[in-house]
């Protein structure tokens, strides 16, 4: 009997981080692991982290009652492409998430999220699909976050907060809290460097680093 199928897509340093989230969640749910595997479209080897390692029509080659796939790819201009791919291919998004991860009250996440440990959302948040959040990061209450945004490691997203489409918030980053009725706002596709201090909006496809966060003036 044919049984579902699941896969992180990508075996960088940001797919097999994701993994041990897949796997433990399947774990739980006492689906066998042999039901777990990687894809990557240019594989080094057969095997990694003790998962198999397969291209995309390879995958959807294997037996499966359904298909299952996270995006493990910390570049959201590529997570979308293959986002699309997938949709196109009926393939279903899941979420993985660590056990420690909290999700406090009225908490909305779109599909195909990895929440890494010690990821903490607390209440009143809308955050849209594929949302990657690196270890020790957190969004504080009343935020909205777009699709494909990614979050580097200890990155402190404080409250009333608008985060568009694309937007990259670098390791260590500190986005300042705004006000109720005006958000402080990160505009699409832009780019917050580690160890930023944002204290004011950040325009649509901008770099900027540094305490206070600034442009970054290229040489």
């Amino acid at each position: 009997m044919r049984a579902p199928l699941y896969a992180v897509y990508g075996v960088s340093g940001c797919g097999r981080g994701i993994m041990p989230l897949a796997r433990e969640m399947l774990r739980a749910a006492g689906v066998p692991l042999d039901r777990l595997v990687f894809i990557d479209d240019n594989p080094a080897a057969e095997r990694a982290n003790g998962h198999q390692v397969c291209r995309y029509a390879e995958f959807l080659a294997l037996p499966a009652s359904s298909r299952h796939v996270v995006i493990g790819i910390a570049n959201s201009r590529v997570r979308e492409r293959l986002a699309q791919q997938l949709a196109a291919d009926g393939i279903q998004f899941w979420s993985v998430q660590a056990a420690n991860a909290v999700l406090m009250d009225d908490v909305q996440i779109g599909e195909g999220a990895a929440l890494s440990p010690f990821v903490t959302i607390t209440s009143n948040i809308r955050i849209g699909r594929h949302f990657q959040a690196n270890l020790y990061s957190y969004v504080e209450h009343d935020c909205v976050i777009g699709n494909y945004v990614t979050f580097a490691p200890g990155v402190k997203c404080n409250g009333n907060i608008v985060i568009e489409d694309h937007a990259y918030i670098g390791a260590g980053a500190v986005i300042k809290q705004g006000v109720p009725g005006k958000p402080l706002v990160i505009g699409k596709g832009a780019v917050v460097g580690m160890g930023a201090v944002v204290t004011r909006d950040v325009p649509a496809g901008i770099t900027v680093v540094g305490n206070p966060a600034r442009p970054l003036i290229k040489s």
